[in-house]
């Protein structure tokens, strides 16, 4: 780990990271976001494709999408590291620092919900692990979710430079990589054996359009645009941290969305997704692998919800300070919540930030605005409209999806108010 003065320490969600303490370069960031997107929830949902779309259908949403998805999260990644701040900060800058404290804290909200949630999605899956092992009857739920808590708590108090530079990229990567490789060959295998021709061939039973299933497939990358910035602020360049983004999240969402739908054409029936997993020869190994992986989306979230409190707060608690204390909490809540009857709260929540970010690739993509202390009303207003627009139109268009209409709402209209008030300009902070 790094030291106790490293700059993720030492700088405040609302200060801009200066170009000589900036140490991710483009294969930070594609081990990073590759790790993020990898995930057991990613491979649940795309499962959930089929049997509604074709085989082909779904492979065209999940590229697709994936390259879209990934695209607007890298994109406003590269908007972080031109400007050296936090996703917090961002919002700060496109609506005004006033306003900000809204989404702000809404976001601090969900990703304690989140946190909790990967959380509990680690403790069933290291209950089926244990079960495989004829171990279940040993550990009860509460022992597995304070284990993995306390792993998490450990984390957040060590440095988040240290642990993607280190640990993510040396480590984590390699053994993530060799897991799915090793569960596509094995269900490759499999879905070869029991016929891919009809496979690839059979017709969709319908429910669910082409760009319903493309709004599915956006919804991983777009559940991390409050995030990115967090950790995009640390890039050495805004070009090798879009690209880096780009590429490390785009190949594992389309990874793992496609070894979803994989892994589900092959399953007996009435078995979910983790207990066919199992059934894999090797299959315990590369699970366990896998779910290891998940601790950092846990962690991503921790220390993203850490760096918006401090935001909130301005206190004189350290985002580290923060970010042990929310991961404490968020353990609390796994423990005691119903989170998985809680998860349609969760998505409600995500649904106001596809809309948000909109409004910010849109005022900040041309340049730095100057601060405001107050509120942008502009701004502000075309974001609230652009949460009616989401929610509007899964009641009245929900074969044309919620995000790609709403993004687009929010990118125009927000452009034409920037062009309409432009205001003063400032050079980007950290411009390359």
């Amino acid at each position: 780990m790094a030291n106790p003065t490293s700059s993720d320490t030492a700088h405040g969600a609302a200060q801009a990271i200066g170009a000589h303490e900036r140490r991710f370069g483009v294969l930070d960031h594609t081990a990073l976001w590759f790790s993020m997107g990898v995930g057991l929830l990613v491979m649940q949902v795309g499962a959930s494709l089929m049997p509604a779309l074709s085989a082909r259908e779904a492979l065209l949403a999940i590229v697709a999408g994936s390259l879209l998805g990934a695209g607007l999260l890298a994109w406003v990644a590269s908007l972080g590291a031109r400007h050296g701040l936090s996703s917090s900060a961002l919002i700060g800058s496109a609506l005004g620092r006033s306003f900000a404290l809204l989404p702000v804290g809404l976001n601090v909200l969900q990703l304690l919900g989140w946190t909790a949630f990967e959380l509990v999605v680690m403790r069933d899956g290291s209950a089926a692990l244990l079960q495989r092992m004829g171990l279940g009857s040993t550990w009860s739920s509460y022992a597995i979710t304070l284990v993995w808590g306390a792993l998490l708590i450990a984390l957040a108090a060590g440095s988040m430079v240290g642990l993607v530079r280190r640990f993510v990229s040396r480590f984590g990567l390699p053994l993530v990589v060799l897991s799915l490789i090793w569960l596509s060959w094995q269900f490759g295998q499999r879905l070869a054996a029991q016929g891919f021709a009809a496979w690839w061939n059979k017709p969709g039973a319908g429910g669910m359009t082409a760009l319903q299933a493309l709004d599915l497939v956006i919804a991983m990358p777009v559940s991390w645009l409050p995030l990115v910035a967090d950790y995009a602020r640390y890039g050495r360049s805004a070009r090798g941290t879009l690209g880096g983004t780009w590429l490390g999240y785009a190949v594992a969402n389309l990874w793992c969305y496609g070894l979803g739908v994989v892994v589900l054409a092959t399953a007996p029936a009435d078995t979910d997704l983790i207990a066919t997993m199992l059934l894999a020869q090797g299959g315990l190994i590369a699970l366990g692998f896998i779910l290891i992986d998940e601790v950092d989306n846990a962690y991503g979230d921790v220390h993203s919800g850490a760096v918006s409190a401090h935001f909130l707060s301005r206190s004189r608690w350290t985002i580290r300070r923060l970010g042990v204390a929310l991961a404490a909490l968020a353990t609390a809540a796994a423990l005691v919540l119903p989170i998985h009857s809680l998860e349609p709260f969760l998505l409600l929540l995500s649904s106001i930030f596809v809309p948000l970010f909109g409004v910010v690739l849109s005022q900040l993509a041309l340049g730095a605005l100057p601060a405001r202390a107050g509120v942008r009303w502009g701004p502000a207003l075309l974001w609230l409209a652009g949460i009616a627009c989401f929610h509007l139109g899964g009641l009245y268009w929900p074969q044309w999806g919620s995000a790609l209409p709403c993004l687009a709402f929010t990118l125009m209209g927000g452009l034409l108010v920037r062009a309409l008030a432009p205001g003063p300009q400032t050079p980007p902070v950290g411009a390359r």
